[in-house]
């Protein structure tokens, strides 16, 4: 923030000096709340997937991880579990709440998740803006 010297030996009312005080410091923002990019972002078909898959006797989350592993370097992990961690990014979208581990947070930053059924198999598939190189089977990819 910036200082203002005022003379007071000039000739100057107090109102003068307010206002000109006024004029010269910096309007802070009425809010710190800044727009930012979703962590996370689930298409139709995954939100419909983890609806049925949330249906149950006991309340579950999904988290989404990365793990060091597999040719590139990274690997998408995907877990059930009951409660939030305490870094945890939660993502709720449709009804359906996700979590993103903090450790994966940066690397999942911007990602859309889809599910994926066909005649051989069904997952849920991961496009990511921030990968740089995957390996051959999809499996794993470099940031």
């Amino acid at each position: 923030m910036s200082k203002a010297y005022f003379n007071l030996s000039s000739p100057m009312s107090v109102a003068a000096v307010v206002k000109k005080a006024a004029a010269n410091t910096v309007s802070q923002p009425s809010s710190r709340l800044r727009l930012r990019k979703a962590a996370l972002t689930l298409t139709p078909a995954a939100v419909d997937r983890l609806k049925s898959l949330y249906n149950g006797p006991e309340p579950r989350l999904l988290r989404v991880g990365v793990k060091q592993k597999g040719c590139s370097g990274n690997s998408y992990s995907l877990e059930f579990t009951d409660k939030k961690g305490k870094f945890d990014e939660v993502v709720k979208q449709d009804g359906v709440t996700v979590l993103v581990d903090s450790k994966a947070l940066i690397t999942v930053l911007g990602s859309e998740m889809d599910y994926i059924q066909n005649k051989l198999s069904s997952s849920f598939v991961f496009s990511n803006p921030n990968v740089k190189e995957t390996c051959g089977c999809g499996e794993s990819f470099k940031i």
